[in-house]
């Protein structure tokens, strides 16, 4: 051939592979990892898993049901596999080359292009804008992210024709639909926009339309208001806190590291990991943060099954790595024992195959909620690594539609087991069982009402009335947090949540040698401008082992709390009568005991109460709470610790530190600043004085049982030995200047 007839076909062919080889991983990186991925144990697994799930597809032949059932159904679960068989069919033609899986992504999505275009709303359809495939149209989104990405494996290798019937009928209308069809949702600053840019921005990748592109990044309108560059500019806080929570910044994670790799590979001059100062590449980190024992801290609506393995944060692990090869991120992979088919998945697997992965500490932490970090936060208060104590403080805004109602409420881990808990959210996703696996009617009667959280209920009321959009326009204001030797605090205030009262809350994780294991400290100050009934639940797991304070319990009967606002879904097991004393309850959970010391200002009763109360359909879990019950009063304080001590072993039949090593709990009020005082068994006197503002402002004074502590600043810790509590003498405050005098 003559070479300027070479040279004509080479030019032809780089012209194909521009307008139509792999733009969302490139021709070389598929290479690369079709030459080395079988070197490497975690990526030669994960290409064998996948192997073996998509010959099963193939074998069962190409399936794509008109759309009828809602989540859990079989139309909806065959869609799912749909979508994750296209992308996993692709991946595998670039890395083995067997013309096979490429057929089996085309012959699939001319069985979509024959079949999209009928479709109109989907029966099952929820909310203002149902899907097509799906009942909602979150899960379209889903469907073409995953698509797409499986598509532009094999977009060069079909023929001109098919390609012309997939994009025009499959690709472009749902890009279409997701877009300009439903413009409320994709102009959102929400997880399902999100979801929403994220597919029609790689679609219009793949397509070379560069139109679509920039609906993607910057909204309908392409003013910037809206779309992927406003979500991230939106939803994250400066540390990648995400405003919905944990749970759903896990959901939200996939689009958008997903999507911003993308956009690295074909636009790199837009440098969208340096954006806000690398706020994606926080996020995983602030993510994997927000974890114990690998799970997530299940706030607002989330699941309590969710965690570290989870796909979206293995994506999210490996495209944090390759972009910032940060080797504590290694151990978190190693953790998750896979990783994708994806260049960012071969670096992860490289790299742990040659023993790069350093530990990723779990360390103290205040994650500031708002894009400006000016709307409350998250304060983690740790010690002991992934399964020591965490100790939770939601001090964070509202959350949108899937936040709870539950200011200043906390969560305390120990022990590898969630001790204080959190309800999370009433579903069962994808049981079609139950409701067909969306949020139940229990998730508003019950999850989300304050009196389902651990923080203050006035009237039997929820915060903000029950009201989001009320919620949103409140955030708590941060005081305190410091993470010191010994001791860990945090504080802060609420104002809004109810009509004339505001509250503060400081809590403290704090060491000391004669308690073996850190005790949380914990008060709660209230003002309000009238009388009122004030409730403090504390939900948590375990048995109990001990009742410290006597109480009616209901054998005949078990009558039900309230009525409303999340009161009806509570049985009342046991009451006790009106008392000012310090009280306690230990219960036992998986061999380690719990004692929490409790108490007021005023007198309140103490019940024993369970949830599951008016629930026809057993939606409910049974779960126990304490709820401490003052009446008539406008200002109060509640003060109260909860201390983790010995050890059950059924096993070996043998139980140690069954009984508390704290004597005494006692609350003192000064004029600017509360102390709470722990008295142990040996006569040792732990103290923890705290101003009711944190500025370094006046010098406090609180004198209690005949002595007077003595401080300046937010905080002061004092320790007085046995010794020194019967000879009357001086101690200095630890950490402030003051001294305790007799």
């Amino acid at each position: 051939m003559p070479a300027a007839a070479v040279g004509a076909a080479g030019a032809a062919a780089a012209s194909r592979d521009a307008d139509t080889g792999p733009v969302l991983v490139g021709t070389d990186e598929w290479k690369a990892m079709a030459e080395a991925g079988a070197r490497y144990p975690l990526f030669a697994r994960e290409r064998a898993r996948i192997e073996a799930s998509v010959r099963a597809a193939m074998d069962a032949g190409v399936v794509v049901p008109r759309p009828k059932d809602p989540g859990g159904g079989y139309t909806h679960e065959q869609h799912k596999r749909n979508y994750l068989a296209i992308q996993n069919a692709g991946a595998l033609y670039r890395l083995t080359g067997d013309r096979a899986y490429a057929d089996f992504v085309r012959d699939t999505l001319l069985e979509y292009a024959r079949l999209y275009p009928t479709l109109g709303p989907h029966p099952a359809g929820r909310g203002e804008i149902p899907g097509r495939l799906f009942w909602q149209t979150l899960n379209d989104s889903v469907w073409l992210v995953h698509a797409i990405q499986g598509y532009d494996a094999v977009r060069a290798g079909l023929d001109p024709e098919d390609r012309r019937t997939i994009e025009e009928q499959v690709f472009r209308r749902m890009a279409r639909f997701l877009s300009d069809e439903t413009p409320a949702n994709f102009q959102r600053i929400h997880n399902h926009a999100t979801w929403a840019v994220a597919a029609v921005g790689m679609t219009g990748y793949v397509l070379r339309d560069e139109a679509m592109v920039e609906k993607a990044l910057l909204g309908l309108s392409r003013d910037g208001e809206a779309g992927f560059l406003r979500q991230i500019d939106r939803l994250f806080s400066p540390d990648g806190y995400y405003e919905e929570g944990p749970y759903y910044q896990r959901y939200a994670l996939a689009p958008f590291v997903v999507f911003a790799n993308v956009i690295e590979r074909n636009e790199p001059q837009r440098r969208i990991f340096e954006r806000r100062d690398g706020v994606l590449l926080k996020a995983v980190d602030t993510l994997a943060q927000s974890s114990y024992a690998g799970y997530f801290i299940p706030i607002n609506d989330a699941l309590l099954d969710k965690g570290l393995d989870t796909a979206e944060m293995v994506a999210g692990i490996a495209i944090a790595y390759a972009r910032s090869g940060d080797a504590r991120l290694l151990s978190i992979a190693e953790r998750q024992g896979r990783v994708l088919l994806s260049p960012e998945g071969l670096e992860v697997a490289r790299a742990l195959a040659a023993g790069e992965a350093e530990p990723f500490v779990f360390r103290p932490l205040m994650l500031r909620d708002g894009p400006e970090g000016d709307r409350g936060g998250l304060a983690l208060l740790r010690r002991g690594g992934a399964d020591g104590q965490l100790l939770v403080m939601k001090n964070t805004a509202q959350g949108m539609g899937h936040g709870h109602f539950d200011k200043l409420n906390w969560l305390f881990y120990d022990n590898g087991r969630r001790v204080v808990t959190d309800y999370g959210a009433a579903r069962f996703l994808n049981i079609e069982a139950k409701a067909g696996g969306i949020y139940l009617p229990e998730n508003t009667s019950w999850a989300k009402q304050t009196v389902a959280h651990n923080t203050l209920v006035v009237d039997e009321r929820s915060h903000f009335g029950g009201n989001w959009r009320r919620g949103e326009a409140h955030a708590p204001t941060l005081l305190l947090f410091e993470a010191g030797e010994g001791l860990q605090i945090a504080s802060a205030r609420m104002d809004g949540a109810y009509e004339g009262v505001a509250f503060t809350r400081t809590q403290a994780l704090v060491e000391h040698a004669e308690l073996g294991l850190p005790v949380v400290v914990d008060l709660l100050r209230v003002h309000g401008d009238r009388a009122a009934r004030y409730d403090l639940p504390l939900h948590y797991a375990g048995q109990i082992m001990k009742v410290g304070f006597d109480a009616r319990r209901e054998l005949g009967q078990r009558p039900v709390l309230g009525e409303a606002n999340g009161y009806q879904h509570l049985w009342v097991d046991a009451v006790g009568e009106p008392s000012a004393q310090t009280r306690s309850l230990t219960w036992l959970l998986d061999g380690r005991f719990y004692t929490h010391h409790f108490g007021a200002s005023a007198p309140t009763r103490a019940i024993l109460a369970e949830s599951g109360a008016n629930d026809p359909e057993f939606n409910l879990r049974r779960e126990p709470v304490l709820i401490q019950r003052m009446d008539g009063q406008s200002q109060a304080s509640f003060f109260a610790v909860l201390e983790p001590h010995g050890e059950y072993n059924g096993s070996a039949e043998y139980v140690t530190g069954a009984d508390s090593r704290i004597r005494e709990v006692r609350h003192f009020r000064g004029a600017t600043a509360d102390v709470v005082a722990l008295t142990l068994v040996s006569g040792t006197e732990l103290a923890l004085g705290i101003a009711h503002y944190p500025s370094a402002g006046p010098r406090h004074r609180v004198a209690g049982d005949g002595h007077a502590y003595e401080w300046t600043g937010p905080y002061a810790r004092f320790d007085r030995p046995a010794t020194a509590r019967r000879n009357g003498s001086n101690t200095q405050a630890k950490n402030a200047q003051g001294k305790k005098r007799p």
